[in-house]
């Protein structure tokens, strides 16, 4: 069959024992280099002829010599060959090297936790490459889920207080969150014994404006709901006014709770708990950059995660 339409590794292989061929000047100097004999080289270049439709050279008692058009396809098999080797080595190079963007969506306020495995991961992939754009949000919880569905963001950071489909789930740990005065607040200076005895609908609260879980729901129920705010700040803000008491991670509290700026009102019932999860799109295009963080992500926060199963 005259020329070439798609060329197999069988049409590589005949390239490169004719290449081998015209470089070594005859079959007989090719013999040792290819460590094939040759009869077996003569056959490869008779079907490479048989494949192009022409003589590539000609051989017998007058030596071995190039046709016009046997040199031609030589030039063509350096470029081919010299192509495949680029091409090898860019590739090589891309697997050595981490390349891209990470668009990241963060709850606000995750810094303080002592267990920051987001810190951990993200310093392990700079070291793995300095090639990667990092480029982190601090958004709602609803607007990193919204922002890893329609593609903006490849990963994100949310409470798991429900559960979307078209995302996975990678839990990473657990939240204290307790309840909080101001030193400004008429219940700062109560003693233990006298905040059992205390009706908290008789106060105004802060709420943070966002989907609920059970425990949450429970906790919140007991208050007068006064104000609500979109994020942590925002909560911290009204709490700090002495005219609000409000839900603060512990984490995040305990500056001021040092300083003497806040207390925690121990009552019965009324901490919970509210678990943190990684979010990547379901069946988004593969990433490298991405694929690493999350894999970074998974061996740190493997033991948080061995207790949770992930949604389907």
């Amino acid at each position: 069959m005259n020329g070439f339409g798609q060329i197999s590794n069988i049409d590589i292989r005949m390239l490169k024992i004719f290449r081998t061929v015209v470089e070594s000047n005859g079959f007989s100097a090719a013999e040792a280099t290819l460590n094939i004999s040759r009869s077996a080289i003569s056959i490869t270049i008779s079907d490479l002829e048989k494949r192009l439709g022409f003589r590539l050279c000609q051989r017998g008692r007058s030596g071995f010599a190039l046709t016009d058009e046997g040199q031609q396809v030589y030039e063509a098999v350096l470029r081919l060959l010299a192509s495949m080797e680029d091409f090898r080595a860019e590739v090589n190079a891309m697997q050595k090297q981490l390349r891209g963007k990470l668009a990241i969506g963060i709850s606000d306020n995750l810094v303080t936790m002592p267990e920051m495995t987001i810190t951990d991961a993200l310093g392990a992939l700079r070291t793995k490459s300095s090639e990667i754009d990092i480029r982190i949000s601090m958004l709602t919880a609803s607007e990193v889920e919204k922002g890893v569905l329609d593609g903006r963001l490849q990963v994100g950071v949310v409470p798991m207080t429900r559960q979307l489909q078209g995302l996975d789930y990678l839990p990473l740990y657990r939240e204290q969150m307790q309840l909080y005065c101001s030193d400004r607040h008429p219940l700062y200076k109560l003693s233990a014994d006298a905040l059992v005895h205390i009706k908290l609908k008789q106060y105004d609260a802060v709420a943070l404006l966002s989907d609920r879980t059970t425990g949450m729901t429970a906790c919140y129920n007991q208050l007068h709901i006064a104000a609500e705010a979109t994020d942590r700040e925002g909560m911290a803000f009204l709490i700090h006014t002495g005219q609000f008491i409000g839900y603060l991670p512990s984490h995040y509290a305990w500056q001021w709770q040092r300083d003497k700026r806040l207390a925690a009102l121990e009552i019965k019932d009324s901490e919970f708990t509210l678990e943190y999860a990684v979010i990547s799109r379901r069946g988004a295009r593969p990433n490298r950059v991405m694929e690493t963080f999350l894999q970074e992500l998974k061996g740190i926060a493997e033991p948080f995660a061995a207790e949770n199963t992930n949604p389907a």
